[in-house]
């Protein structure tokens, strides 16, 4: 009798397991326009882009699934960033660049700071949304090395290189950078500038002789960089997505696939390379970096 009653209470939890799963999963579909959760039908794909670009293979990673993914119809791409590593930033330029290849419109929204390599990326899209507070531009490239051949001297450090090749060592810190290697990296960094007007003169649709004017460095708030048709309009992440959601032909609100959450090693290291190479830990390489503006 007792076993009898046993199975019995069994079974009616195992059914109330399964009506709880079922409840759950319904609920999520419900809540999926809001939650970015298990919505049935085309929606929005939202990607973040946040501090320096180095290492970029996860965000690669997550366009190509949305290019392939079938119910993505549109992505946004979040952007809060000064800048970082030229060949990476051009990855994801390229990567944004297939998206709509693909028939897939993307939509830039600027944050906090979105300025240097961060707005290299955004001028790929088809619309760029910017609060008028957001720094953006700062449309150059920069190559910083430390000479402490003097404080070498004075602590009795004598560095030593052999090479071959004349510009093997070129920016050895331990030593004047000669006037041959100065013209050999400044004709570098104009070839990457060079690359960055284009890439702005292109995905702007302006004349590229009028990016000249203001592509030299300087930092424009969000109002200033309208007037200048750097970008489309004035709005946050929520225009932004809606924004995307017409471009797709999709309802507004539309529902939408929220960024993925990570964290790695190379988070942390990516957070740590601006220091690490303004004291010289790691080797110079161009750059497209903005300084960091904060209100007190």
């Amino acid at each position: 009798m007792r076993r009898g009653l046993r199975v019995v209470l069994l079974t009616i939890l195992l059914y109330v397991g399964v009506l709880g799963l079922f409840l759950a999963v319904v609920s999520a579909i419900v809540r999926a326009p809001e939650s970015g959760g298990l919505a049935f039908g085309p929606r929005v794909a939202i990607i973040e882009l946040e501090g320096i670009i180095l290492d970029v293979d996860d965000i690669l990673r997550d366009l190509k699934s949305h290019r392939d993914n079938p119910l993505v119809r549109a992505v946004v791409v979040r952007i809060n960033s000064p800048g970082g590593v030229v060949a990476p930033t051009q990855e994801l330029y390229r990567s944004l660049q297939r998206m709509r290849e693909a028939g897939k419109p993307v939509v830039a929204s600027l944050g906090a700071v979105a300025a240097s390599g961060g707005y290299y990326v955004a001028v790929a899209a088809d619309s760029i949304y910017a609060n008028p507070g957001t720094l953006t531009g700062s449309i150059g490239v920069v190559m910083q090395m430390a000479n402490v051949e003097t404080l070498m001297k004075k602590v009795g450090v004598e560095y030593i290189v052999v090479k071959a090749g004349q510009f093997k060592d070129i920016g050895n810190f331990s030593r004047p950078m000669t006037p041959e290697e100065r013209r050999v990296l400044q004709t570098l960094l104009d070839d990457v500038h060079r690359q960055f007007i284009d890439a702005v003169a292109e995905g702007r649709k302006l004349d590229r002789a009028r990016v000249v004017q203001f592509a030299d460095g300087r930092v424009f708030s969000g109002a200033q960089a309208k007037s200048l048709a750097m970008v489309d309009e004035l709005g946050g992440l929520e225009e932004a997505i809606n924004r995307a959601a017409k471009l797709a032909g999709l309802d507004v609100p539309p529902r939408v696939v929220l960024p993925r959450r990570r964290f790695s090693v190379m988070d942390l290291l990516r957070s740590q390379f601006g220091l690490a190479k303004a004291v010289g830990l790691v080797p110079a390489l161009p750059v497209f970096k903005t300084p960091l503006y904060l209100f007190d």
